[in-house]
């Protein structure tokens, strides 16, 4: 497994470490996500769906039981103690979670998905969530955006400035979600 997950630890395994593409932020937290949700990513990277130059080359050479056994062994990672079920929002915010519908795909607390396949989204980085976000609403960019029709039609109704005050609301919440440093050296 550790000769799986090397391509991983350089980004995902650094505590702080920023992305520069497509604009500087903390690379996702997958310690604690879902294995259905990462198994996804890793797909949708690989067939140009999610548009990342880097980790687009690092999914295409992964075959399906590469894809599982990495993703299995981040769901499993960081497992902590349950997380409270609802926190109450501030009213502007609570608005914003209402007119996206948020919590009817990323559940309680937005760390209970009704489906696996949706990523929890309770207390991963603030910049990361808003250039996520954002990258549903770019169109046309053969590098650069995501596709999936669902998020694209939830997001498109918001502002920047609305996306970025969820986005710090969501990184607020109590979360199952780490990043759990790794020796490079085995």
């Amino acid at each position: 497994m550790q000769a799986k997950v090397a391509m991983c630890i350089g980004c995902h395994g650094i505590p702080g470490y920023q992305a520069t593409f497509p604009e500087v932020h903390k690379v996702p937290m997958i310690a604690g996500q879902n294995a259905k949700y990462i198994a996804n990513a890793l797909t949708a990277y690989a067939k140009g769906d999610r548009k990342h130059p880097t980790m687009r080359g690092i999914a295409l050479p992964l075959g399906d039981r590469d894809i599982t056994e990495i993703s299995e062994y981040y769901a499993g990672l960081a497992k902590v103690d349950a997380v409270p079920a609802t926190v109450e929002a501030p009213a502007d915010v609570k608005k914003l979670l209402d007119k996206g519908a948020c919590a009817s795909c990323h559940g309680a607390n937005f760390s209970k998905p009704i489906d696996g396949t949706y990523p929890k989204i309770a207390g991963q980085h603030a910049d990361y969530l808003y250039v996520a976000l954002k990258s549903y609403q770019i169109e046309g960019k053969p590098y650069h955006g995501r596709t999936n029709a669902v998020m694209a039609g939830q997001v498109k109704q918001f502002s920047h400035a609305e996306l970025k005050l969820l986005s710090q609301y969501l990184a607020g919440l109590p979360s199952e979600l780490r990043t759990v440093p790794q020796s490079r050296f085995r």
